[in-house]
């Protein structure tokens, strides 16, 4: 407990804070959302830089990762309807969701499987990409393919990088940085799932556990790499490129709508929800759709019932200043990916303008929705991506008055609400099957 807190003074200030407490599922709406006014240094010239410099890296993907030959060395994933999806959630909750259900299918991303896979491997490009420049092996204007060879992994050797995970960040950063040549240590949480060491280990990374929560993962491994003058720690709390890597999103997605005929102006609301952890990938997501789309999205992020940390520090002000735990939550969840008990500040900062509000969901719903998605929609998503896919059950149930108040009402019929799906197809056949024959 952090001593600073007086929970009886938040409890009285933020009513949503008991409800928490018990761990039910809550609706918090941001009062302070202006998308006129985004508080942050990090400018839309940042974004579109760093999609120019994924471009440049394309033919350096073809040939380390073929799979990516499809989409001309991009990592991207599809958008699709979840007609299916929504039919059996309007049946089982007697609800009627307006407009479509579209599902943004990260968790099929190329190279890594997860939405992590933005961020984390355009930061380690950045670096990559920023030590051969310097050492006189690259130019902008060469083909980066030429990275993919023995004396560039070589070269590469001699460098290292870290990061603190709860599993998919440090997927993403162990494989790209294991693939370029580096040497690589993924700091992770008691609650990191086993086949995520596992598949670590087999290329090489080295994964340092620790018996606490994300926080100390995060904690010693920047600290470590503090004292090594050769170790680049990519930072999940506090990370630009991590961000910008994120952000690039949205510009695909302006497109993707486009070719799926969905509107997003005046008349045409678009509403967007993201599974959120220490908040790094759905700030940097959000911030990008905001620039984007402007007034016209509504962003909302969603969040374990023990582990609602960017809501509570958004909520109260405090950002990483108060942890779940200082209100009696366990910080445990199925959902390894998000189960973070301090928001990052960097981020909750820059979401003050931006998000529309933050939601919980619990368990319970994690696993139906998992096994319901597999079944209707031929899709399999971790746990916690299912964080998403209680979004539009949340607006519709309890956010009447986020609805009114933007004056909504009256084009709710034309909305599309975007559930944004983060990690799965990496996960094996075996844990598959145990999600999939788990009861709760």
């Amino acid at each position: 407990m952090n001593h600073l807190i007086n929970l009886t003074q938040l409890s009285s200030d933020f009513p949503l804070i008991q409800p928490l407490q018990r761990g039910e599922t809550v609706l918090w709406l941001n009062e302070k959302r202006d998308p006129s006014y985004v508080r942050t240094e990090i400018m839309m010239k940042d974004v579109l830089e760093a999609e120019a410099r994924l471009r440049r890296f394309s033919s350096y993907f073809i040939v380390a990762f073929p799979e990516t030959t499809v989409l001309n060395g991009l990592i991207e994933s599809d958008i699709r309807e979840i007609a299916e999806m929504k039919a059996l959630i309007e049946g089982r909750r007697a609800i009627e969701i307006p407009g479509r259900l579209l599902l943004k299918c990260d968790h099929a991303l190329p190279v890594a499987g997860s939405i992590k896979a933005r961020g984390g491997i355009y930061e380690v490009l950045k670096h990559a990409e920023s030590l051969a420049m310097e050492h006189g092996y690259l130019t902008e204007k060469d083909d980066y393919a030429l990275l993919f060879s023995d004396k560039m992994r070589e070269f590469f050797s001699h460098y290292k990088v870290a990061v603190g995970s709860t599993g998919n960040l440090g997927l993403s950063i162990g494989i790209i940085s294991a693939k370029l040549g580096f040497e690589v240590t993924v700091h992770m949480s008691a609650d990191a799932k086993e086949w995520k060491k596992e598949h670590l280990r087999s290329l090489g990374v080295e994964v340092k556990e620790y018996k606490a929560d994300y926080s100390m993962a995060v904690e010693q491994g920047r600290k470590e790499a503090e004292a090594d003058p050769m170790c680049h720690f990519v930072d999940d709390e506090n990370s630009k490129d991590l961000f910008l890597g994120y952000a690039v999103a949205a510009l695909r997605v302006k497109e993707q709508l486009i070719a799926l005929n969905v509107k997003v102006d005046g008349d045409h609301p678009l509403f967007v929800y993201i599974p959120c952890g220490v908040g790094g990938a759905p700030g940097g997501v959000a911030y990008g759709l905001q620039q984007v789309f402007g007034e016209h999205v509504h962003i909302f992020f969603g969040e374990p019932v023990q582990s609602p940390c960017m809501m509570l520090g958004m909520m109260t002000g405090l950002h990483d200043k108060i942890s779940v735990t200082d209100i009696g939550l366990t910080n445990e969840t199925e959902a390894d990916g998000l189960a973070v008990a301090r928001p990052s500040k960097f981020v909750g900062s820059i979401m003050e303008t931006i998000v529309s509000g933050c939601y919980t969901v619990d368990d319970s719903f994690l696993c139906r929705s998992l096994k319901a998605m597999f079944e209707l929609e031929n899709i399999f998503m971790e746990p916690s991506a299912h964080a998403g896919v209680f979004g539009p059950i949340q607006l519709v149930s309890e956010g009447a008055e986020y609805v009114k108040k933007h004056q909504l009402t009256e084009k709710m019929d034309n909305a599309a609400h975007l559930v944004w799906s983060t990690g799965g197809n990496m996960v094996p056949e075996a844990v598959r099957q145990a999600y999939l024959q788990t009861e709760k």
